[in-house]
């Protein structure tokens, strides 16, 4: 069952740029990890297979206001802070699961929750003072659903599929990343994770009746210590034409529906390729 987790955060002291990276994230959710279960913490760390859980980018929360900037239905979250967030600044970051098992582990983190505990970011301390697991009319990031009702759920007849790219997003084609949000780096990706994670393996699946139908997107550049990641973000709308089977059409719905958890593209793990599917 997937889960997208919302972690409520509040800095003890001023968290600078340099400690706002993916890698910085990703070090402090395998501390979160290590909390509960230290084995755990470092098989995630060494495996260099598709991990089971994605990260966001450190947000700052907006009362009574979009969550970030972009349309009414769609937003680009901010990927890089070129400012210091500053002490008591409400926060929040998302986390997704994408197994129970993963889950399970971390029952114990998000039950015994003590808001007065801090953890370290780079130089800074930060508490965690909630999690949110549902949606909220606030927060579209927050969910969860069981694989079962993806499926179940998801149309056989919808074909008009809206994706919003909320952080840079990219895929790896043969030594080179790639930009270019085609049907099958899209469609493909989201594939590959459901047949893994979801034990509902949709075989011979065929997306040659995918067309973009709508494209407002940008790219934008995320610089690490190490190199930079291109990736675009905004929205692309997809349409299924043709003589399609009901049965093709509610599948390709539930992945388009499952990219709330799994992210789409490249280093998700480090808060890149965060997207969602959108209506208007």
């Amino acid at each position: 069952m997937p889960h997208s987790l919302i972690l409520n955060l509040t800095p003890k002291s001023p968290i600078y740029p340099q400690f706002l990276t993916g890698r910085h994230l990703h070090a402090l959710f395998l501390t979160l990890v290590s909390s509960v279960d230290k084995e755990l913490g470092t098989h995630l760390h060494d495996s260099k297979a598709d991990k089971a859980f994605t990260l966001s980018p450190l947000q700052i929360s907006k009362r009574n206001s979009p969550i970030a900037k972009g349309s009414k239905r769609g937003s680009i979250l901010k990927s890089q802070h070129q400012e210091a967030i500053s002490t008591g600044t409400p926060c929040w970051w998302r986390i997704s699961l994408l197994d129970d098992a993963l889950f399970g582990k971390l029952t114990q983190l998000w039950l015994n929750l003590n808001p007065q505990q801090p953890w370290h970011l780079g130089s800074a301390d930060l508490y965690i003072t909630s999690i949110q697991g549902t949606p909220q009319s606030t927060q579209p990031w927050a969910n969860a659903c069981s694989y079962n009702q993806l499926y179940e759920q998801a149309s056989d007849s919808e074909r008009i599929i809206s994706v919003n790219f909320a952080t840079p997003t990219a895929w790896r084609q043969g030594k080179y990343d790639s930009t270019l949000p085609t049907r099958e780096s899209v469609f493909k990706s989201l594939l590959s994770r459901w047949n893994k994670y979801s034990g509902i393996e949709f075989e011979n699946l065929n997306f040659d009746a995918i067309f973009p139908s709508f494209i407002n997107i940008h790219t934008e550049i995320v610089p690490d210590s190490r190199s930079k990641f291109i990736g675009i973000v905004g929205e692309v709308s997809y349409r299924i034409m043709g003589d399609v089977e009901a049965i093709q059409i509610k599948q390709i719905n539930a992945l388009a529906d499952f990219a709330l958890y799994c992210g789409i593209g490249r280093k998700t793990t480090m808060g890149m390729g965060m997207g969602r599917r959108v209506r208007s």
